[in-house]
């Protein structure tokens, strides 16, 4: 959201493995030079390699030791120049690279140097061009999830990266050949044994074989201990009330200083969260980007704040508009606010949660200016909240003394004191309770000074906040099963703690993915703290979660690379068919970036395939403004926000922005939705570049699929701002099945600043978008 201002032979060992010898080989490899006398080259039955298109301007090197190697390094040049040395990535014993920026017709020359029981081997070169038939192979199958130890059975997805290719299988160790069966859909390992597969496709070569190996039941693999009492690293400041109020106000003027400013701050690498210790402080808060406020109380009244937690339009760039500022947090803890009344004026991305405010809360900037979209849950406000100049605002789990105001779209669930459902008059839309609700895991020090991490309960039609009768019901982990991301940590230092049972604890930072996180294991909690930043490098997928029970996602930010990826978070493999009912998955306070801070790109950006998922609260947005080259329309390119494949999933505070073509795509039964706010992409070149078929102009920014019969949604709102091409038109913002289980209530739609228009709410329902940024409602369809 922008200001409407500012819209063959056997292989042996190579020679010299120690001293001048060995330095002399290295420098030999990185000129590129030829293998000196006496260097064993390696022969094609110690290993199988392959390159395969993975897109237009990628392709990924693969290369498979018959011998488990330490390490893999490929070297290749791109049309004879500019050779690049890289240690490969390795996946269940198949080590890959993933090669960008290539059109067709570039020329791979490629080779290896890899370790086999200590000594190094050198192989021949290799070529492979992109776009045509010389050293074509099919890319070799993925398991989702990976190979590994489960307590229970698991639902296996195998996938390939090549378009069209057909995938064969065995499920007894065996190696899969032409007469194997071929893969159509998950499959169920409901013992332990061996899943082996390989994939085929008309005019390349037969994919390497790929192997995992599954053990179901048995002893479940524990995180070794961790410290009770961790170091959380230099972007994580706690505090203590026995500390002078001086020292913490100076500490937290200084952070705010760096985090502040709308231009220099909003798309930095900076990252701070600032934690209090239970107690009493007398001190004034301003919150900058990327800040984390919190609490280390179990509940919100353990840390009492004599002062104020302040968002406002603080610099003159802002124009006196709150419109951008998102990414940043307040939570569990009590407000005194001096002279009444605490503000909170954000936008996107901006959670206050468990707070126990003393007085009024306003979400509107002092100056009365714009502010754009926002989220509070399980906190308490005594006196008046009010909205005033706030365009849309989900409350959930809350209880108030009072309401006042409303723009477009005002929503409430399971809010005490919540005002009267009236809908578009004012526009305000109130359900009396929550259906599913769990709130976040939180961060808390015990009475003897130890951390750990407090997992609230699953509530069900819940109404005010959980903590209303004194204490939260839930239990709670010792810092001991977590361990502590921070600065250094790689994609496999990470994968490796999940690998061995560990939680994750995420302190403030930016981390580069160079493989997928894998949260395989049922209950693993992921919580992150001071807006921790994944970034995916090589058009790797981010995160992928299991298809298993109670996994909780807190408080994370992915932030697309500048290579393709499919999905940034995947909850689920394809066909998940498990239900979670009792114990859902939940993703809570996570944010996707598309551009901005990189030229990022990805396809999707958040995949739920499970059922009985729980989204509450993530922003998905395709940048609409950033640092210089990293947005426009061929630039920072995404086409969808979410897409729902999970039959029962709930969404509570769904914001998805600009994305290119369908911004939600929703697949599964019985999905809900409480809350949408939506902006269409600014920059849309033309209308020929946009049209969701031959007849149909724009894309639906939330379609429900044409087979799904049971869907409700509540409280939507989608606007249009083609600053571009104010030509362009969008001919529906929600598209959804006619038949009777599918249900929308409060919907509107807004051309801001009558730059474009929506011809029509729902379907064919709602009249075009007027000029005047005034509203189009319709209060129910059908």
């Amino acid at each position: 959201m922008t200001p409407l201002s500012t819209p063959p032979r056997a292989p042996r060992p190579r020679q010299g493995t120690r001293g001048l010898p060995l330095l002399l080989a290295v420098l030999a490899l990185l000129l590129g030079l030829a293998p000196a006398a006496g260097t064993a080259v390696a022969a094609s039955p110690d290993y199988t390699q392959s390159v395969s298109a993975t897109s237009a301007t990628q392709a990924k090197i693969s290369f498979t030791p018959t011998t488990a190697a330490l390490y893999v390094d490929v070297h290749y040049l791109v049309n004879a120049a500019n050779q690049q040395n890289v240690r490969m990535v390795n996946g269940s014993g198949t080590w890959t690279h993933t090669v960008g920026g290539l059109a067709t017709g570039n020329v791979l020359d490629y080779w290896f140097t890899y370790e086999k029981s200590g000594p190094q081997y050198d192989t021949p070169h290799f070529s492979y061009t992109q776009g045509g038939s010389t050293g074509g192979q099919v890319a070799q199958p993925a398991f989702s999830p990976a190979g590994g130890q489960y307590a229970t059975a698991q639902t296996v997805t195998i996938t390939d990266a090549t378009a069209g290719a057909t995938i064969r299988y065995t499920r007894d160790g065996s190696t899969p050949n032409g007469s194997s069966p071929v893969y159509s859909g998950p499959i169920s390992v409901t013992a332990s044994g061996t899943v082996k597969a390989f994939a085929q496709a008309s005019g390349l070569t037969d994919s390497p074989v790929a192997t995992a190996t599954y053990t179901i039941g048995g002893t479940q693999t524990s995180c070794p201990a961790q410290s009770e009492t961790p170091d959380f690293g230099p972007n994580v400041h706690i505090y203590d009330p026995s500390m002078s109020a001086a020292t913490i106000q100076a500490q937290l003027d200084s952070h705010f200083e760096q985090m502040k400013d709308t231009l220099s701050a909003q798309f930095s690498s900076n990252r701070v969260a600032d934690l209090f210790k239970p107690g009493t402080y007398n001190v004034n808060d301003n919150v900058g980007f990327y800040t984390s406020v919190a609490g280390l109380g179990q509940e919100p009244g353990q840390v009492t704040i004599n002062g104020n937690i302040t968002v406002d339009a603080f610099n003159a760039s802002d124009a006196g508009n709150a419109t951008q500022n998102f990414w940043r947090s307040a939570e569990n803890l009590t407000i005194n606010p001096g002279g009444g009344t605490n503000r909170w004026a954000v936008a996107q991305a901006a959670p206050f949660r468990r707070i126990d405010v003393h007085g009024n809360l306003a979400l509107y900037p002092a100056s009365y200016g714009w502010a754009s979209g926002g989220y509070v849950a399980d906190s308490r406000v005594t006196g008046q909240m009010a909205s005033i100049s706030q365009q849309q605002w989900y409350t959930r789990d809350s209880g108030l003394g009072s309401w006042d105001g409303g723009v477009w779209n005002m929503v409430f669930s399971g809010v005490q004191g919540a005002p009267a459902n009236t809908f578009p008059t004012p526009p305000e839309t109130v359900l009396a309770t929550t259906p599913v609700s769990r709130d976040v895991p939180y961060l808390y020090v015990d009475g003897s000074n130890r951390y750990r991490v407090f997992l609230p309960s699953l509530r069900t039609n819940a109404s005010g906040p959980s903590w209303a009768s004194g204490s939260t019901p839930g239990s709670s982990l010792p810092m001991s099963q977590f361990y502590v991301v921070k600065a250094g940590d790689t994609a496999a230092t990470i994968n490796n703690a999940l690998a061995q049972g560990c939680n994750l604890f995420v302190t403030p930072g930016i981390y580069h993915l160079n493989q997928t996180l894998n949260v395989s294991r049922a209950g693993t909690v992921v919580l992150g703290i001071g807006y921790p930043t994944f970034v995916p490098d090589n058009g790797v997928n981010a995160m992928q979660v299991a298809d298993v029970d109670g996994v909780r996602i807190k408080g994370l930010l992915f932030d697309a690379g500048t290579v393709n990826s499919q999905a940034l978070l995947t909850v689920g493999p394809t066909g998940s068919a498990a239900g979670h009912a009792a114990n859902p998955t939940t993703v809570q306070d996570v944010f996707f970036r598309i551009g901005g801070q990189l030229a990022g790109k990805a396809t999707n950006s958040l995949v739920v395939n499970s059922s009985n998922t729980v989204i509450d609260h993530i922003w998905a947005w395709r940048a609409d403004h950033g640092n210089a080259g990293t947005i426009g329309w061929t630039t920072n390119t995404a086409d969808t926000g979410l897409i729902v494949n999970g039959n029962n999933v709930l969404a509570t505070g769904l914001f998805v922005e600009h994305y290119q073509k369908y911004e939600v795509i929703w697949n599964g039964q019985g999905g809900r939705t409480i809350f949408f706010q939506n902006e269409n992409p600014y920059d849309v070149p033309n209308q020929a570049a946009w049209k969701s078929s031959a007849s149909v102009n724009g894309y639906a920014a939330y379609k429900v699929g044409a087979n799904v019969t049971s869907h409700e949604a509540w409280g939507l709102g989608s606007y249009c701002y083609f600053n571009v091409n104010p030509a362009v038109a969008n001919y529906h913002a929600f598209e959804v099945p006619d038949t009777s289980g599918v249900k929308f209530h409060s919907l509107l739609t807004v051309s801001l600043n009558y730059q474009g228009t929506i011809t029509h709410v729902i379907n064919d329902t709602g009249a075009v978008t007027p000029t005047g940024t005034t509203p189009v409602n319709v209060v129910a369809y059908p």
